[in-house]
């Protein structure tokens, strides 16, 4: 920033030869602006699946194990409500 005469700037981190400069207090405003605009990061849903649950879904209904494990994550790992849900699907 430029400081015309008018008192002391804020303290001046970086200046350059086209007179502008990094001012501290605007780097520190800006960076908490991004700290606190920042959403929670996702917790990974730690549902255990048993590995016959998985096989048993994917040889029944012929789908991928991903499809067949995310299945069973989103029924909260109860093979009994994912093949219901796959059924209806």
């Amino acid at each position: 920033m430029f400081n015309n005469g008018r008192g002391s700037d804020a303290e001046v981190i970086a200046n350059f030869h086209d007179g502008h400069s990094y001012n501290k207090a605007k780097l520190d405003e800006a960076l908490r602006s991004v700290i606190l605009d920042r959403k929670p990061p996702k917790v990974k849903d730690t549902t255990a699946v048993k590995r016959e649950d998985i096989d048993f879904v994917v040889n029944e209904f012929e789908i991928s194990r991903l499809k067949a494990e995310k299945a069973l994550i989103d029924n909260g790992g109860d093979l009994a409500k994912t093949l219901r849900a796959l059924v209806n699907s």
